[in-house]
């Protein structure tokens, strides 16, 4: 018998202190660095926001996290976690001896692991420092894991961890993130019920998700609700509301990417910044895109690529029934539209703030940036350049300028090349005053204007717009520089910002928790005096009215602006403005080969400037619809038609008639 008792005392003291010489095998054996919980350094998602603060997307790496300070994460929300998951918690020391029996107790019982008693500590090194592997090993390391970091971190430093760590399905960690996702709100908008629910999701995320399984996620947080409603944390009717209560869900993506050419280009313009870390660095990027603009401005583009697919049909369908009348007929064979595409990009005339930017008809079809980073000549969409040099330099819009064709001899590689450049109508008027030469943008008055200009002032009086790589040649008169539509809308501000130059910017201020790290400057360059600048937007403003430009207008707002067809027809520009809005639109075929040949700036590229403003108006029927004169505007009548000068370009004293010819050679 006494044998007996020593064999029971000796396996029961076996029993008691396996456990701990168990846990001092694991001890020994291992490091258990617990450094990444410490100093818990999570990737965060960078947002990306309009000017209005509205969100237009999430960048991340890998996992989509929104950071929550302890203090962000409101009390009740602590309160329905440790109802459910560890209501002990703050009188633990990272783990539940009683709860750890009660399980062993129900596992042994059922023959298998039907009860867990994991901690909120426990889970929270599950997580983040081991797999998901069921072996009794693992149950051990976890073990020490939490008694180790409840050694080195408060317990509100432990629930800050576990509620920006945890997984809450639908692609969302951290709680602040689930509640963006699944409600659209921050922590301190959240009900009891929402907050249930997402207390109650990381147990089963994808059974509990209420984007997949509404009910089951309702039971569950009921469950969560009565159990706080047992431990006496909510009143009465505190519980039946919350207990009744259906909350709306919301299904969204993650990127929930609104504006993807916006965001190609933010993350672009960071990286330049040397934010290497911008999809993991929690960066909120307030930007100055006004996206119900920028959703006018894609339907825009989108609406007269249609127009132009359409245009193209019709001359299909019109040279096939030349062709059947007259089998020798040589037609146009450009007609591969597979490769037209456009860009639009609108700005704030006086700030330089991007409003919208779309760099192709459909991005998901292609994504590259044509408004940003395709570079193609404008043509006569540059002429108002030449112009307002002209303008400054004390011309007018009533000067005349010599209309007629001249032989040009220059010499390229030794040998003597001749180039005789003629007008799109392929005539001329012998004498066209400035306005006209411009509002029909004619090729010959423009280059003898350069001429009269002389190309070396002109070159000189260039420098003041900034514009680099000018060609020394005559071929400057047609715009034979090559230009992205961005680049081109920001030299276009000196018209529409009345003689002042400003820099486009698309990021307004970058922010990283309660720090401000990036905040855009206003660059202004002088360029004219506002008087000379207003000179230039009558003449542009005619050009939409009579000339060129009439499928830009738009009823009810007066528009100025410049088409643009470059040599074959390869590009079609129309680059023009309303009293605060600056837009430039662009078509092409993105392997610079020629467009149908009747497809011009004014017909492809004019009617989306046109539609747009038509949306801007629709939109917002507030704004200034009238260029304003400025002081030292003089308006005369001249021909039936209204003219302007100042006190640099002054009205004409006499009019005499001079023959084209002579005014040439002279």
């Amino acid at each position: 018998m006494k044998k007996v008792k020593q064999i029971f005392f000796s396996l029961l003291l076996i029993g008691f202190l396996s456990p701990f010489l168990l846990l001092g095998y694991f001890l020994l054996g291992e490091s258990y660095d617990v450094s990444s919980l410490v100093y818990y350094k999570p990737s965060i998602t960078t947002r990306i926001y309009d000017k209005n603060g509205d969100k237009i997307a999430n960048i991340f790496d890998k996992k989509h996290r929104y950071y929550a300070s302890f203090e962000e994460i409101p009390p009740r929300v602590i309160e329905a976690l440790l109802a459910i998951e560890d209501t002990t918690f703050f009188e633990h020391p990272g783990i539940n001896i009683d709860a750890i029996f009660r399980a062993i107790i129900k596992d042994v019982k059922a023959g298998k692991m039907v009860e867990g008693a994991s901690t909120i500590t426990q889970q929270l090194v599950k997580n983040k420092l081991l797999t998901r592997e069921k072996k009794l090993s693992r149950k051990i390391k976890e073990l020490i894991y939490a008694l180790k970091i409840e050694r080195l971190l408060t317990k509100e430093q432990i629930l800050e961890r576990y509620l920006n760590e945890i997984y809450f399905g639908h692609g969302y960690y951290g709680i602040k993130t689930a509640a963006d996702g699944y409600f659209h709100k921050n922590l301190n908008e959240l009900t009891l019920k929402e907050i249930a629910i997402l207390v109650g999701l990381p147990k089963a995320p994808s059974s509990y998700a209420p984007t997949k399984n509404y009910e089951i996620s309702m039971g569950r947080a009921n469950r969560v609700i009565s159990r706080m409603h047992v431990l006496g944390w909510v009143d009465d009717e505190t519980y039946y509301e919350a207990l009744a209560e259906g909350p709306k869900v919301y299904n969204d993506t993650l990127t929930q990417n609104l504006a993807p050419f916006i965001v190609d280009e933010v993350v672009r313009r960071t990286k330049i910044l040397g934010m290497q870390d911008i999809r993991t660095g929690g960066y909120e990027i307030y930007t100055t895109v006004n996206m119900r603009l920028q959703d006018a401005a894609r339907e825009s583009l989108k609406k007269a690529y249609d127009m132009a697919l359409k245009r193209y049909e019709y001359y299909r369908e019109n040279d096939a029934k030349k062709l059947a009348r007259n089998p020798d007929l040589e037609v146009s064979s450009d007609m591969n539209t597979s490769l037209l595409n456009g860009a639009i990009i609108s700005l704030d005339s006086k700030t330089g703030d991007i409003l919208a930017l779309v760099g192709s008809v459909d991005y998901k079809k292609s994504s590259y940036n044509r408004a940003t980073q395709g570079r193609r000549q404008p043509g006569s969409a540059f002429k108002p350049f030449i112009y307002q040099v002209a303008i400054d330099l004390g011309y007018s819009g009533a000067t005349e300028l010599v209309d007629i064709a001249r032989t040009y001899t220059y010499e390229k590689n030794g040998e003597e090349l001749k180039w005789q450049p003629k007008n799109y109508e392929k005539n001329y008027k012998g004498l066209i005053n400035l306005r006209e030469a411009l509002i029909h943008s004619r090729n010959l008055a423009t280059i003898n204007l350069v001429n009269d200009i002389g190309l070396r002032e002109l070159l000189r009086e260039f420098k003041k717009f900034g514009i680099k790589n000018l060609p020394p040649d005559l071929s400057i008169s047609l715009g034979t520089i090559s230009l992205s539509p961005l680049q081109l809308a920001k030299y276009y501000t000196s018209f529409a910002n009345g003689g002042i130059q400003v820099e486009p910017h698309l990021i307004r201020h970058i922010d990283k928790g309660s720090n401000t790290i990036y905040e855009k400057i206003e660059k202004t360059r002088f360029i004219t005096e506002e008087t000379q600048a207003y000179i230039m937007t009558t003449i542009l403003r005619d050009v939409v009215r009579r000339g060129t430009g009439r499928r830009a207008r738009a009823k009810g707002i007066e528009l100025a602006g410049k088409t643009g067809t470059t040599n074959n027809n390869v590009d079609g520009w129309f680059a023009g403005y309303s009293p605060t809005i600056e837009t430039v639109v662009w078509f092409g075929n993105d392997d610079n080969t020629p467009m149908h040949k009747r497809e011009t700036g004014g017909k492809i590229a004019g009617p989306a400037f046109s539609m747009y403003y038509k949306n801007i108006l629709k939109l917002y029927p507030q704004i200034q619809r009238k260029f304003i004169a400025p002081k030292g505007i003089i308006e005369v009548e001249m021909d039936g038609r209204k003219e302007y000068f100042s006190e640099i370009s002054k009205p004409p004293r006499a009019k005499t008639k001079v023959k084209a010819e002579e005014e040439l050679l002279f």
